[in-house]
């Protein structure tokens, strides 16, 4: 019987040829129907695959040391106990796979639904509270109606999607722009063992890959790619989650926007997207009417955890400065930063004049107070 190093030691080995995409990856397993063959095939052979450059027609031919890179990196993924789905697995995302370039095998942690649809929330790194009250409590919502919730694990709205999705006792799903060994940021690890413990981790990068920059815009296309729909809760004007939005709609998935303040800088590009055609979300409705086809029977869970607002009483009380955390540019309720804040009203009223004077919050008709324009 084959081993798992034995399967999967030819897809590793093919992917360490150097130049070759996954695009050319994908066409070359469906001209030989497996790696194997691919790396038995004669020059002849290879050589009836149009775009095939010889290079890479080398490297394939030759390839002792894509070899070689190969078994190191497969006896690392395999001593960690992480797991692998290939392109040719009945397991592999439906949806992923029917992208240009999908990753011929993914690496990953939890486990694999491929019953329940798919929907991803992205946005912001650094958002507005509102920004993120309004990820958890849409993801929290589509959860308990059965989507797993697709993000990627970064901060902010990534983060509030993946814990909206947890407290609903639902999946969710996190696409990593690093190895599974580097986990990013350092803060979600936390956040990651709960993900991989009842939905699932998938990385396409090396296990010991750092999150560099480069590697996002890449992983964006997978977020887009298992998802029947993407929804944009807050972003700015050139944020990377306008390119997973573009990808959405390059492989005609949904695109969703949830509108914001206009004059927040942080929902220029959600307003964008509404502009160019995105379908505006105000509740979980809107995105079911829209993917009715994908909802099934709502699933039978154990119950979801009620919602309750973030608060950080003691942090507050130790940094009076911190008050700037619990506004935005939607103007709040002097009641509702109390409350936040873990404040008696007369430090709360201190601090909002000693802000209002600086001008870093703007006082509003009814006790209301918004972030000064200038400080969005």
């Amino acid at each position: 019987m084959q081993t798992s190093f034995e399967k999967y030691l030819p897809w590793f080995t093919l992917r360490e040829i150097p130049f070759l995409g996954n695009t050319l990856y994908k066409r070359l397993i469906h001209e030989f129907n497996s790696p194997e063959n691919v790396l038995k095939a004669s020059e002849n052979q290879l050589q009836r695959v149009n775009t095939l450059s010889s290079r890479i027609l080398t490297g394939i031919l030759h390839h002792t040391a894509a070899l070689s890179r190969a078994k190191k990196e497969l006896d690392l993924i395999l001593s960690n106990h992480i797991q692998i789905v290939t392109l040719t697995d009945a397991a592999y995302p439906a949806l992923l796979k029917q992208i240009p370039d999908p990753p011929p095998f993914l690496t990953y942690l939890g486990i694999l639904d491929n019953t329940a649809p798919s929907i991803s929330v992205i946005g912001s790194r650094t958002a507005t509270a509102y920004g993120l009250s309004t990820s958890e409590n849409l993801s929290y919502k589509l959860a308990i109606n059965g989507f797993q919730i697709v993000s990627g694990l970064a901060r902010g709205i990534d983060t509030m999607a993946h814990k909206g999705a947890l407290k609903a006792n639902g999946k969710t799903i996190a696409v990593m722009g690093s190895g599974l060994n580097k986990i990013y940021p350092r803060e979600n690890q936390g956040l990651f063992q709960a993900i991989a413990e009842t939905g699932t981790v998938f990385s396409e990068f090396r296990i010991n890959t750092h999150p560099l920059p480069s590697n996002f815009p890449i992983r964006n296309r997978i977020i887009a790619g298992l998802s029947c729909g993407s929804i944009v809760v807050e972003a700015a004007r050139r944020s990377g989650s306008l390119i997973t939005a573009r990808l959405a709609g390059e492989y005609n998935r949904e695109v969703f926007a949830v509108p914001g303040s206009i004059t927040s800088k942080k929902s220029e590009g959600t307003h964008s997207l509404l502009k160019q055609g995105a379908k505006l979300v105000e509740t979980e409705m809107d995105v079911m009417d829209e993917l009715h086809h994908f909802v099934h029977k709502k699933r039978e869970t154990r119950p979801a955890t009620p919602l309750k607002p973030t608060t950080h009483h003691e942090k507050f009380k130790q940094h009076p400065s911190l008050m700037m955390n619990f506004l935005d540019p939607y103007p709040v309720h002097i009641d509702v930063l109390i409350e936040k804040s873990g404040m008696d009203s007369s430090q709360v009223t201190s601090q909002l004049l000693d802000l209002e004077l600086e001008g870093k919050v703007t006082r509003h008709q009814g006790n209301y107070y918004s972030i000064s324009e200038e400080y969005h």
